[in-house]
This record gives C-alpha cells, structure tokens and sequence, in this order.
C-alpha cells in the first residue's frame, strides 16, 4: 500500500499532519507494508529565494494583524503532537529548491530516506527557524540529515529535478488540491487537511480492505474434498 503526500516543507499543517499519520500507522497492524512516498507542492511559488522577511510580517501584510495570534495558535496545536514549533522566528522564502532535494534523496535513497530527509527540513524550519531559502543554510540541513554533499551541491548549482517538482504540482491540481497537506493512498483514497488521527485509521483500513479483499465462499462445506488427511470416499 502506497500513501503519497503532497505538502511544502513551510507548511504547519503539513508537519502536524505528518504526525498524525505517523501516529496512526504506528497502530496499524500492516504497517510494514505501506510506502510513503512525498510529492512536492509550493504555498507560494512567487516567494523569493533567500528571503529575508519574517513570516509573521508577511501574513500579516496578507490577512491583518490576527496572523500573530493564528500563528500562535497553530503552535499550541503543534505542542499538542510532540512539535516545538516557533513561527515567530521563521523566514517566508522559496521552497523549490528544497522540494529537488526531496527528490534526490527519493531517487537515491528510496521512500525511507525521502522521508527522514522531510522530516529534517521541517524540523529545521519550524522548530529551529533555519531558513531553507538560503542556498547555504539548506545545503547544511541537508547534508546533516546525511545526504552526500557532492550531490546536493550538483543539483543546487542546476535545475536537476526541477521538471518532477513541476509534474507533482500539476498531478495534485489535477487531484483538485487546492491546499496542502493532500494525502492520497493507493490512488483510491484522497484526504485533504491534518486529518485526525481517527480518520487516518479509518481510511488506511479501508484501503487495505479494498487491496486485500476477503474471499467470498459459497455453497456448503460438505462437499467432497481432499485435505491432509486423504481424500473423502461417498459412503454408498
């Protein structure tokens, strides 16, 4: 069973989000047989690369001066799922380059690796502030979630990776994604938002009924069979 995740990596919801469906996949008996795998999506591709302004100063210059307090609430929300978030302190910058990396480390790492090198940028923005749109800082984050620095270097100094970003994009808006995070399992299943943990145990239930169905049996079981035993004589 494969879940995939569209989020950005400044995204609060998306970090909460993850939680929750760690959580419950951690309580699903199959989890051993489910792949995440993360796709890209950008809040705000127009953003700048190495941006210098605080976030808080531009949502508040996009929904007014409640930003503050949503922001902080959002931090109490996170607290609640084991995050130190401190939105107060991060940067409002350009994420493109950070969703390259996430593609090279799924191209040579595999889903496993992808998703600590997520967990890692999220972590960096939300609980430490680290500016993922400076070129430096993120090639640091980077390489201390254990990515091979030459290969981080070869794809920040190019374009490498740039078209699946784009083709991520353009997959969830196909899906009608308007926000993230957008989970969608098995291509069968879509869930929008940082769902609770409930409603992600019901749907990975779900999905795995759909994909492993149970045998209908019909007729009797007193029909001639052969078991371990041998094979049933009628009696005349």
């Amino acid at each position: 069973m494969r879940i995939e995740i569209w989020s950005d990596v400044v995204c609060p919801w998306c970090f909460i989000g993850k939680r929750r469906m760690e959580s419950a996949l951690a309580a699903f008996p199959h989890a051993d047989e489910v792949e995440v795998v993360y796709r890209s999506f950008e809040l705000d591709p127009s953003a700048p690369r190495n941006g210098t302004e605080r976030t808080v100063d531009a949502l508040t210059r996009k929904y007014g001066p409640q930003a503050p307090q949503m922001m902080a609430q959002v931090d109490g929300i996170a607290r609640e799922e084991g995050l130190d978030f401190h939105q107060d302190r991060t940067v409002h910058g350009n994420t493109v380059d950070a969703h390259r990396l996430l593609h090279l480390a799924l191209a040579e790492g595999g889903p496993a690796r992808q998703v600590e090198v997520k967990e890692a940028f999220l972590s960096a923005y939300f609980e430490h502030a680290r500016n993922l749109s400076d070129p430096a800082e993120l090639r640091a984050v980077a390489v201390e979630a254990g990515m091979a620095p030459e290969r981080v270097d070869q794809v920040l100094a190019s374009d490498e990776y740039a078209d699946a970003v784009a083709a991520d994009v353009q997959q969830a808006r196909a899906f009608g994604a308007t926000g993230v995070p957008f989970f969608v399992v098995d291509r069968a299943f879509g869930l929008s938002g940082a769902q609770s943990v409930e409603v992600f145990t019901q749907v990975l239930e779900r999905a795995w009924a759909q994909s492993h169905p149970a045998l209908v049996q019909v007729g009797g079981d007193d029909a001639e069979a052969c078991g371990p035993d041998g094979c049933a004589v009628p009696q005349a």
